[in-house]
């Protein structure tokens, strides 16, 4: 007898509907998995046999064949153990032949029969209601995935008794009432109040927040770069309600979602060690899976130490602050990461960290040379801010801190620039003035008279290239929208260029 129940399967950020089809017919007893299916789907077949076996099912001396259709795309994992299942209970008649109609299945088979969590269910449900299912079967450690997803019922499942018992009768598992708790990507407690004075830091940090422009920060040990780049997040606008989504379902694809929450509250901060892998930061894997790139997007990517990166790995990030998207290509497929992300990088002006302070900086002017020719010109040139950090002094580490500016109203800052370009850009597919794509930069960029006289001069004193002058203007629209003023003015650009510059020849 013949049986089809649908499931579904990942290739980058991108669900696919995959059909899981079962024949159960007289013939030379075998078990076979066909449908361009690797070595993890392959061994479903003695993970079910023997889930079965101990739920008190025994597969009949028959043979039995399962094709995953479309069988052009290549199948990996264990989310299909499930599925399986199912559809040979329903080719062996064991549970009514329409109960799996209309259903979306997913989930890991042990030996026990008990049914473990598979990672990517999110994407998955909103795969499921886009094509009209009624619901989905899913995993019960999986279960506060399904919270996430409105107008769906969701039933997980712990073992394939309760799977038996659903499909038979519709009975539900006594944990469908619980509650899910919240839990963000990024939970340290940190503000911007801890950091003593730093002021032109400050200023950076909302720039960078208000138009998700790229920072770097250059200073010695011990300045406060790493904790100005950890607070970025305390600042950024508020996730909206399709970011949420968008976001969650990375992070279940990569298996990296909270247990305790079906969505993720804050944005991502990612702080991947300058030792990574190109590998781990793009993305990687027979079909790619998300790197570190993809796990930041519309949050903030922090790379420490960046000269000390291995240079293939750097350039490597030149795409994605470009294109905001990542492409890796396999023999068999080819994926599009996205790539949003706000790069927040630190790095010491020298190897030992104190140049310019001859007192202290034992680096030869050919080791400080080499040391800052690691970071490429076309890297560079895609960082809009560029801030030198002072070491703090006595007197503001002793300070008592009551004055110093917190979090909370560095985000109102941030959060009134956002509010301009939600308005601006509200027929546009962009959301912050760094993704302003250049043939809109004249339409969105007015200039008073003086501030396009002070650009003209720059670009030639300076010698921008193309990419330098559509990222000063850029800049410039988000430090005129803090100002709240429409038209940017001279002194727009005079503090873009500032940032622009800061630190190339230093």
């Amino acid at each position: 007898m013949f049986c089809s129940v649908l499931s579904a399967e990942i290739y980058g950020v991108e669900t696919v509907p995959v059909r899981v089809e079962a024949d159960v017919s007289d013939g030379f007893p075998s078990f076979s998995i066909v449908g361009s299916v690797g070595t993890q789907v392959r061994e479903a077949q003695e993970r079910v046999r023997t889930a079965l076996r101990n739920t008190g099912i025994r597969l009949p001396p028959k043979r039995i064949t399962i094709n995953l259709s479309p069988g052009n795309l290549r199948k990996e994992g264990t989310r299909f153990d499930l599925p399986i299942a199912v559809a040979i209970l329903s080719a062996m008649e064991r549970i009514p032949a329409a109960s799996p109609e209309g259903l979306l299945f997913l989930g890991e088979l042990h030996l026990d029969g008990s049914i473990g969590a598979v990672p990517g269910v999110l994407p998955s449900l909103l795969l499921a209601r886009e094509a009209g299912c009624s619901g989905c079967v899913i995993p019960a450690s999986n279960r506060f995935e399904g919270r996430a997803v409105p107008d769906m019922q969701v039933v997980g499942v712990k073992n394939l008794q309760e799977l038996l018992d659903y499909l038979k009768a519709g009975s539900l598992p006594d944990w469908q009432e619980e509650t899910a708790g919240e839990e963000s990507a990024y939970t340290e407690k940190v503000d911007f109040s801890q950091i003593r004075g730093q002021e032109a830091v400050k200023r950076v940090a909302v720039i960078a927040a208000s138009g998700f422009h790229n920072l770097m920060l250059s200073g010695p040990p011990g300045s406060g770069k790493s904790m100005a780049a950890r607070r970025i997040p305390t600042i950024l606008p508020p996730l909206t309600e399709k970011e949420r989504l968008e976001i969650s379902g990375i992070y279940s694809i990569a298996g990296r979602l909270p247990k305790s929450s079906p969505l993720l509250h804050m944005r991502p901060f990612r702080s991947p060690h300058h030792t990574i892998s190109p590998a781990a930061l793009c993305g990687g894997g027979r079909i790619p899976h998300p790197g570190e790139i993809t796990l930041a997007h519309r949050g903030v990517l922090f790379l420490d130490e960046l000269p000390e990166m291995r240079l293939s790995t750097l350039e490597l990030l030149r795409q994605p602050l470009e294109d905001r998207r990542i492409t890796i290509s396999r023999l068999d497929c080819s994926v599009s990461f996205p790539a949003e992300f706000l790069l927040a990088a630190a790095m010491n002006p020298c190897p030992c960290g104190y140049y310019p302070d001859r007192n202290r900086c034992t680096c030869t002017q050919q080791m400080i040379r080499k040391y800052r020719q690691k970071l490429s010109g076309p890297i560079l040139d895609r960082i809009d801010l560029r801030c030198d950090v002072q070491e703090v002094g006595y007197r503001d580490l002793k300070g008592g801190g009551e004055d110093a500016v917190s979090s909370a109203v560095m985000q109102q800052q941030v959060m009134h620039a956002a509010e301009i370009q939600k308005e601006r850009y509200s027929r546009e597919s962009w959301l912050f003035n760094s993704e302003l794509p250049s043939d809109a930069l004249d339409r969105y960029c007015p200039l008073t008279d003086e501030g396009e006289r002070l650009l003209s001069r720059a670009f030639s004193s300076l010698g921008l290239s193309a990419r330098g002058y559509h990222r000063i203007l850029k800049l410039s629209r988000t430090i005129a929208d803090l100002d709240n003023e429409e038209r940017i003015r001279a002194d727009h650009i005079s503090e873009a260029i500032t940032y622009r510059s800061t630190g190339q020849n230093g």
